[in-house]
């Protein structure tokens, strides 16, 4: 149906069968799903207050809302539930999807980044957090050398923003993942 269509009849698309799902999920369980996407109890609690939601984009605006509001402490939460790059979680198919950039990395690269990340981690004090979905291990490498040098300021407001991308992924992952289906 298009959108010319849905305006004149008033007419709106159901969503997602995960979505409508999710909507209609007990608060438990809705937040356990969303722990999942982000570790930060403020952001979960943010997107779980605003449902029902009519579309996937009207998830995701809420998802950026939330994130934008987070503090330093909330930030620090949500990058508690990610592990360091090159060291998928044992046993989540989620970390291991997102971080496959790093899977056929030489043991050189991966010595490197373990090396790059425990610098940055003692900068920081915390681990680099990039979404690492579609990237090479090259490209991680890189990206951690150029940002190891920028202040804790700046430093969380990218973080911020890949924490954003990495919640986009898995939302949508949750709102088109089908009965049965794994997500």
């Amino acid at each position: 149906m298009s959108s010319t269509t849905q305006r004149s009849t008033g007419v709106t698309p159901e969503p997602p069968s995960g979505l409508a799902r999710f909507n209609t999920a007990d608060d438990s369980t809705a937040r356990a799903v969303l722990h999942e996407v982000c570790a930060s109890r403020a952001w979960g609690s943010k997107v779980l207050a605003r449902r029902p939601y009519a579309t996937t984009d009207a998830l995701f605006a809420a998802s950026d809302a939330a994130m934008a509001e987070l503090t330093a402490e909330d930030l620090a939460e949500a990058m508690a539930g990610h592990p360091p790059i090159g060291r998928p979680k044992p046993g989540d198919p989620t970390s291991s999807r997102e971080q496959s950039g790093m899977a056929g990395a030489s043991d050189e690269l991966k010595t490197e980044m373990l090396e790059l990340n425990l610098a940055y981690q003692e900068k920081f004090g915390h681990v680099f957090l990039i979404c690492a979905s579609g990237r090479t291990g090259e490209q991680m490498r890189d990206a951690v050398r150029n940002r190891i040098d920028n202040t804790p300021e700046q430093e969380r407001e990218i973080v911020r923003v890949e924490l954003g991308k990495i919640n986009r992924i898995r939302l949508t992952r949750i709102a088109e993942h089908a009965e049965g289906d794994a997500a």
